[in-house]
Formats: C-alpha cells, structure tokens, sequence
C-alpha cells in the first residue's frame, strides 16, 4: 500500500472513530433492553424514601432515581424503584439484581474498593448523632456514659460509635438489630436508650414514633457521611448519573426549575453561554448524547420532570416540610453559599 493510501485510511479511521457514538456498557444496554432502570431506596425513610397511600416512592433519594431514568430513557416513571434493607442494598447491587441504589449510603475507602459496585457522585453530605427520649433527662451526648445503643449491623454507625465513646473514654452496650422496623421498635419500647443513625435518619425515624415528641436528637455530630448514589460498573452509565447530578446542580446555580424551563429554552438565545450550552439543540449536551447514548434532550429531559437540586432539596426536605432543613444551613448548600455543592462546568 502506497503511502498516500495508508495515511487516507488512517485519516478514515479516526474520522469515523471521531463521529461514531461510544457505545455504551453492559449496564446501559440491559437499561435500555428492559426500557426500565432498577433503583434500590430505604423502604421507610420519610423525607427521603417512603411509599403514599397507592404504593409509588416518593422522597429526596427516591428523585435521583428519576432522574436517572430521564436521563436515559427520556422518562422519568420508568425507574423502578424497590424499597430495601440497608445490608442487602450493596448486596443486590454487586449481585447484578439492580443498576443503582439512592438510599444514603456513605462512601468509604473499603467500600470504594470492593468489586461489583462503584460509588458515583455525592446528593447529600450528613454526619452521625444521636436521639434519645426526652424522659433519659439528657441535653448532651457526654451524658450518655453507660447507656445502651441501638444501631444497625452493616452501617458505618457501628465504627462511629465505637470510635466517639472510646475516645470520650464512655461505656457503651450495642443493640445490633438489622431490621429498621424490629431497631426503631427497640428503641421506641425503651428496649435501648439511645439510637444512632444520620442525622437526618434521625429526623426521618423520628416521625414514625407513636408520639415523636417523646424524642429529641441531640447537638453532636461525630462524623463525615457523604452520602452518595451508588451503580453497578459501567462508564457511560457511571457518566450519565454523574452529569445528570450536575444538570440539576447547574440548573440550580442559574435559577432554572420545573416550572419555568419551558420559558428558559424558549428564550436561550438570551440566556447566558452556560445555560445555552445544557439545553441547546447543538451543544455540550448533545454531544454528550451522542457520546454516552443518551437521548438529545436529556439535560432537558431531568430539570422538567425532576427539577433542579434545591427544587429536590426544598420539596422533600426544606422549611415548608416535616423535615424543616434551611439548605442554605447545611453543608449542602451551593458552594457560592458557603456550601459543599460545585456544579461542575458543562461544555
């Protein structure tokens, strides 16, 4: 073959690997096979997780769920969403029985290193407490020398407690129960005298006590919990969760929400480069599309029928709710408020 010849193939072959889709792994192609996407959620977490009165989830975590499947299928309401004991959430995940799990789950060094799963992007940074009924007479975890704690076997709770008491130089007794109905019922029938979760857990369980102003949580928080989705391994699936979180962080940063995308796009020649280059018909997120194998629109796709994280945050979560959370106080605020979420750049 002459020269001339070689180099016009070899020009061919990057032309053709320059336009050709990257094809997407066995995780996305088993998506699209079943045109459903399989998400794991706490079976009772209100505020995050919890079924209404027809059966369909709904809550915090359970929006990143749909979020995946708009990006992916172009509809939020094929996610199908499963309630699920903690210890058997990374279980089904590695087992291949689901494609991702949104049930604030803390990412570790040793989980990040176990095979089968991956951890993909932070939705929520949380840390350890502790409630304990308001008849213990305690304001201050340093009171809780001698009690005994109920706390869930598999969770980073277990280190967590045995690390503060141990360093406060405190006794402790466990009750390790792994069922959260059979642990919430210890606790409530005063079988433990404190429980140890999330502080938003806490918050969470809290409302399901016969009288939940029998409890109180207490001020300390001991510990970092990046609570995090988590996937079955595959890079343009690991891709599509990672940067459909960041549509819904950005759109946040530039104010855009459910309800008024539909003008936004209508009048993007005047919106700013950034806003443009999410949800125009020839841009960063269409070659995105084209890339991972994602519908043109998906960017499009998330905020109108999800919405944008503070949307998310505010409706599940925020001062209208049960759960009362001013972000703006929590370290889940936009970084530009002092807070930990940074949208990353879309272009």
């Amino acid at each position: 073959m002459s020269a001339a010849k070689t180099l016009m193939s070899a020009s061919a072959v990057l032309l053709v690997a320059a336009t050709t889709p990257a094809l997407a792994g066995p995780v996305m192609n088993d998506i699209k096979a079943k045109d459903s996407l399989i998400c794991l959620v706490s079976p009772t977490a209100p505020g995050f997780s919890v079924p209404n009165s027809t059966g369909i989830f709904q809550g915090f975590n359970v929006d990143f769920c749909r979020m995946a499947a708009a990006a992916i299928l172009g509809d939020a309401g094929k996610a199908d969403i499963r309630g699920i004991g903690f210890s058997d959430s990374m279980k089904t995940i590695v087992a291949g029985e689901a494609h991702m799990a949104s049930r604030s789950i803390t990412r570790t060094g040793t989980r990040d290193a176990d095979e089968g799963m991956v951890f993909v992007v932070t939705t929520f940074f949380d840390g350890q407490g502790f409630m304990v009924p308001k008849s213990l007479g305690v304001s201050s975890a340093a009171e809780l020398d001698g009690s005994s704690v109920c706390a869930e076997d598999g969770s980073t709770t277990l280190l967590n407690i045995a690390d503060w008491f141990g360093a406060q130089g405190m006794a402790y007794r466990v009750e390790n129960i792994a069922d959260k109905t059979a642990r919430l019922e210890a606790f409530f029938s005063g079988k433990c005298d404190v429980y140890a979760s999330d502080v938003t857990a806490l918050t969470a369980d809290r409302q399901l006590a016969p009288n939940p102003g029998d409890f109180v949580i207490l001020p300390e928080v001991i510990s970092n919990e990046p609570l995090t989705l988590v996937a079955r391994p595959d890079q343009a699936f690991e891709a599509a969760l990672f940067w459909g979180f960041q549509v819904m962080l950005n759109a946040d940063k530039h104010g855009i929400t459910s309800a008024n995308i539909d003008a936004i796009v209508a009048d993007l020649a005047d919106q700013p480069p950034a806003v443009q280059r999410m949800f125009g018909a020839d841009s960063a997120t269409t070659d995105m599309a084209a890339k991972l194998g994602l519908p043109a629109d998906w960017a499009y796709q998330i905020v109108k029928q999800v919405g944008s994280y503070g949307e998310v945050f505010d409706r599940h979560l925020g001062v209208d709710t049960p759960f009362g959370l001013n972000r703006a106080k929590t370290p889940n605020a936009a970084a530009a408020d002092g807070g930990l979420m940074y949208p990353y750049p879309i272009r």
